[in-house]
C-alpha cells in the first residue's frame, strides 16, 4: 500500500529523526507505528542507523509492528525479526542479524542478562513507554543497563502519566539519562513534590508542589512532542453513560461488614482481606457481584451487574457490543448469563468480530489495552468491571473510538451504588485532569 502521511504525520516523523531522545505521546489512532518505521527507514538511508530494537506489548510486537512492515511499499527493503516465543525462536530473531529486532518487554531482561547476546543495537524504541514507570522493575533496570550503548531511543505512548507525574520519572531517566529530571528518584520527589497521604515515616503518596507540574513541563518539553487524535483525526461523538445498580439489603450488609472489618463470614468459611490492597480488590469483585474464598471457591453476592448488562444488551437491539471484565469469576458469570458471549483474544476471535460475527464480545483490559483494532464491529463498550488504571481504561476505549469509527461511541460503566465503584470512577477523572495538563503543555504545533 502506499503511504500518503498526513502532515501531523511527517511532522512526528521529523521530530523522531531530529531528536537523538525523543518522547512522542500520540492518542491511539494516529499511526504511531507507521510515524516510526518511516523515520527509522529514514535514518537508515542516512547511515544514522544501524540495527534497531523494538520493546512492545506482547500482542503488539507479535501482530502490529510485522503487519505494519509488510503492508506499506516504502519499508520495503527493511528487515525484521521477532524475538517473541519459545526459547528457540527467540535466539533464531537475535541470529538473524535485521535490521529491526521486535521483542515483548517481558523478555528484556532475559535479553540483557541472560540471552548470552551482545547488545549492539544504536537505536530502541519502546512502544508504550508508560510499562516503563516503574524504577524498581526488573525491565526497568535491565534497559537503564544498556542504555549507554544506545545512541537514540524514542519513546511512545499515549497515556505518559496514567497514575499522576511521579510516572515521569522514570520514563525520562531511559531517555535522556536524567539530564532533565534527576538522575535518582529521591532527588526528583524533594524538588517537585511533597508528601500527601502519611502514616507515621510512611508515604503513601505525593503531591506536587506549587508551580512544580509547569516545571516539570518546561523540563521536559525540548525532547517532548502530544498529538491528540480529536485534533487530526474526524472522529465519531464519544457518549459516557453511568448505569447505577442497587444491592439489596442484605448484599450490603455483607459489602459493609468487608469494607468495616476486612472479613465477612459465609455459610462455611470466612474471607478475608489481609490488607489495604487486598481489601480493595474484595470490594471490586463484590460490586461486581461475587469474591473470591480460599482455594478460588466463588461466592455469589448479587446479580445487579448481570441484571444491567442484559438489559444493556437488549438495547442494543442486535448491535454488537463489547464487554471489558476485570475478574475470572465475572467472566464465567457473564459466559453462564448470555450463551453468546465470545472473549475476544485470537486473531481469529477479532477478525470474527470486526466482521460482525460476535453479538457479545468479552475482552480483559489488561490483554486487549494495547494494539487491537476493534473499530470495524461495534461502537458500543460496556464496563460490567472497572479498574483503577487510567491507561487500561483510556486504551480499552480506543479499541473502539479510533481512526475507521463511522459510528457514535457509546461508553456504559455498570456501577453498584454506594461501593468502591464510585471512588475508581472519580479516580480516573482526577488522574485523566492530571494527564491533560501534560498533553496540553507539550503539545505539537505544526505551523511551527
Amino acid at each position: 500500500m502506499q503511504y500518503r502521511p498526513y502532515d501531523y504525520q511527517k511532522y512526528a516523523t521529523a521530530f523522531i529523526e531530529k531528536h537523538n531522545e525523543a518522547a512522542v505521546f500520540l492518542d491511539c489512532g494516529l499511526g504511531k507505528t507507521v510515524i516510526t518505521l518511516t523515520a527509522i527507514k529514514n535514518l537508515m538511508a542516512k547511515g544514522e542507523v544501524q540495527k534497531v530494537l523494538v520493546i512492545a506489548p506482547l500482542r503488539v510486537g507479535r501482530n502490529t509492528w510485522p503487519d505494519e512492515l509488510g503492508k506499506w511499499e516504502h519499508l520495503k527493503g527493511l528487515t525484521y525479526a521477532v524475538a517473541i516465543g519459545t526459547l528457540a525462536e527467540r535466539k533464531a530473531a537475535l541470529k538473524a542479524n535485521a535490521n529491526i529486532t521486535i521483542i515483548n518487554r517481558e523478555n528484556i531482561e532475559w535479553l540483557v542478562m541472560k540471552s548470552g547476546y551482545a547488545f549492539d543495537f544504536d537505536m530502541v524504541v519502546i512502544d508504550e513507554l508508560s510499562s516503563f514507570k516503574s524504577h524498581s522493575a526488573k525491565r526497568f533496570k535491565a534497559l537503564l543497563r544498556v542504555r549507554p550503548e544506545v545512541d537514540r531511543i524514542v519513546g511512545l505512548t499515549g497515556t505518559p502519566s496514567s497514575n499522576g507525574l511521579m510516572d515521569l520519572w522514570a520514563e525520562f531517566r531511559l531517555l535522556d539519562f536524567g539530564d532533565r529530571l534527576g538522575r535518582y528518584i529521591t532527588r526528583y520527589r524533594l524538588n517537585y513534590f511533597t508528601p500527601d497521604r502519611t502514616n507515621g515515616q510512611v508515604v503513601y503518596s505525593y503531591r506536587p508542589l506549587p508551580g512544580a507540574e509547569q516545571r516539570i513541563y518546561d523540563k521536559i518539553s525540548d525532547i517532548t512532542i502530544s498529538m491528540r487524535a480529536r485534533d487530526y483525526l474526524k472522529l465519531p461523538a464519544l457518549v459516557m453513560n453511568e448505569v447505577k445498580v442497587e444491592m439489596g439489603e442484605k448484599e450490603k450488609q455483607i459489602y459493609d461488614q468487608m469494607k468495616k472489618h476486612m472479613v465477612v463470614d459465609f455459610s462455611d468459611t470466612e474471607v478475608d482481606a489481609q490488607n489495604a490492597a487486598s481489601l480493595s480488590l474484595k470490594l471490586l469483585q463484590m460490586a461486581n457481584g461475587a469474591i473470591y474464598g480460599e482455594d478460588k471457591k466463588v461466592y455469589r453476592i448479587h446479580d445487579g451487574k448481570l441484571d444491567a448488562l442484559e438489559d444493556l444488551i437488549e438495547s442494543a437491539n442486535g448491535r454488537p457490543v463489547l464487554v471489558a471484565y476485570w475478574f475470572k469469576h465475572d467472566l464465567d458469570r457473564i459466559r453462564e448469563r448470555f450463551s453468546q458471549a465470545r472473549e475476544i483474544k485470537s486473531r481469529e476471535e477479532i477478525q470474527a468480530w470486526n466482521a460482525g460475527e460476535i453479538a457479545v464480545g468479552l475482552v480483559h483490559p489488561a490483554s486487549a489495552g494495547h494494539g487491537l483494532n476493534l473499530q470495524q464491529g461495534g461502537s458500543t463498550l460496556i464496563w460490567f468491571g472497572l479498574t483503577w488504571s487510567l491507561e487500561l481504561y483510556q486504551q480499552t476505549i480506543a479499541r473502539l473510538y479510533r481512526q475507521g469509527q463511522v459510528n457514535t461511541v457509546v461508553v456504559h460503566h455498570i456501577v453498584t451504588k454506594g461501593t468502591i465503584d464510585e471512588r475508581v470512577l472519580t479516580a480516573l477523572s482526577k488522574k485523566e485532569k492530571t494527564q491533560d495538563a501534560l498533553i496540553d503543555a507539550v503539545k505539537a504545533e505544526l505551523r511551527r
